[in-house]
């Protein structure tokens, strides 16, 4: 068996999610069936950084075994798949790895990032949030820095998770503005299910005056997730960057 790392790129608004799944179209299945096209060969995908439906990836991976006496991925095969694929996901890379290579476990660090805007843009309406309301950013950036005294984000993870432990280790927690956009940037080891929208969505809370920041404390040191508000929508959310070791592709 040879095994590959895939790195590919995708807008999230018409899947469910990026990992298979019943009953619904999802960023994996579009991948397998394009490999099935194309190698006229069956395989199947493990996928690296789980995202929920809607939420957008500039960089993501899955990889995939492929016994010895099977075509071997090329350059160019990258291409041809992308002409199979639907027109909101493209792969930018196929490349070997050492056969103990793992796209999640082995991955070091994830980075993710919220936008939100707050003027009406036609053009930012799939890919941002629009949200007009005055926000105290000092409040929401003592918030974002609050974030990173802690491990267990047990508060923002959502219910039905399958995880067994809560612990994340952020290297990076903060917001920013850049143009007319408002972003939120984390860095992290991992993440928990909702947890980067549930820390966006309780932190807009904080910043309109709706929640104090020893209230937001309490939040995080409750363990609760219903106290979190997980109500903002997918769109606005991107998984920037997946960082494996450098030694990790052949």
């Amino acid at each position: 068996m040879f095994r590959y790392f895939i790195e590919l790129a995708y807008r999230g608004r018409n899947y469910a999610g990026f990992q298979i799944q019943q009953n619904a179209n999802s960023v994996q299945e579009e991948v397998e069936k394009a490999l099935l096209v194309f190698y006229r060969q069956a395989y199947e995908l493990t996928g690296s950084s789980r995202t929920d439906a809607g939420v957008n990836a500039l960089q993501n991976f899955f990889h995939l075994d492929i016994p010895v006496d099977h075509k071997q991925p090329v350059e160019a095969d990258c291409y041809r798949l992308n002409a199979i694929l639907p027109d909101d996901i493209v792969i930018r890379s196929i490349r070997p790895v050492k056969p103990e290579a793992h796209c999640r476990f082995g991955a070091m660090e994830r980075q993710y990032r919220y936008g939100i805007y707050k003027s009406k843009d036609p053009f930012l309406e799939d890919r941002s949030y629009y949200y007009p309301y005055q926000l105290d950013m000092g409040l929401m950036e003592s918030a974002a820095a609050m974030i990173m005294e802690y491990r267990d984000f047990t508060s923002f993870s959502k219910r039905n998770t399958q995880v067994k432990s809560f612990i994340c280790e952020l290297s990076e927690s903060r917001w920013y503005v850049e143009g007319d956009q408002l972003y939120y940037t984390v860095r992290g080891n991992r993440f928990l299910r909702g947890m980067v929208r549930g820390l966006v969505g309780t932190m807009l809370q904080v910043g309109r005056g709706k929640l104090s920041l020893d209230e937001f404390r309490d939040i995080i040191e409750q363990k609760d997730c219903t106290r979190a508000d997980f109500a903002v929508p997918g769109h606005g959310l991107f998984l920037i960057k997946v960082s494996f070791p450098d030694d990790l592709y052949i």
